[in-house]
This record gives structure tokens, sequence and C-alpha cells, in this order.
């Protein structure tokens, strides 16, 4: 169970540094006073509480590498426990 909680959460993490490398900023909408039908007009802004968002340029590498180092780390945990309960 360890083993997939790990690989999810690093293939999340490759996904997210891929997705920031692609981008060079994200508005982030606030929810409150929002209706779905003000999404799809496309003259008005859905909500005046917006925000952008821009990555640093080291942030994608970071969490992409991270994220492999992490995926790389779940593959060998059942191995390293294997021979830790072999021996104990």
């Amino acid at each position: 169970m360890w083993r997939a909680i790990f690989i999810a959460l690093g293939i999340m993490a490759i996904i997210f540094g891929t997705e920031c490398l692609m981008i060079d900023s994200a508005v982030l909408y606030s929810g409150e006073g929002t209706k779905a039908i003000d999404f799809f007009d496309p003259t008005g802004v859905p909500n005046g509480a917006s925000s952008e968002w821009r990555p640093k340029e080291w942030l994608p590498w970071a969490v992409a590498a991270a994220g492999w180092i992490t995926v790389l780390w779940a593959f060998t945990l059942p191995r390293r426990w294997r021979t830790a309960n072999a021996e104990g």
C-alpha cells in the first residue's frame, strides 16, 4: 500500500512539474459569488477576485526531479523491506 501511495505522489509531482514548464502564468479565480454561467461569457471575468500565479524558473525542475526520485525510491521499497524483515 505504501508503495502505491508514493508512486502516485511521485507521478503527480512529475505531472505538476511538466505543466509548470509549459505555462507562463495561471489565473486563479475565487469561487465566492461566481455562477457557472459566468465562465461561458467570453467578454467578462467570472469574478473580480482573481489572482495571477507565475511559477519561478527553478520550480518545475525541482518538483519534477523530486517526483522522479520519489518514484524510483518507491520501486525499491519492497526489496528493502523484504530483506530487513528476513534478517530480523
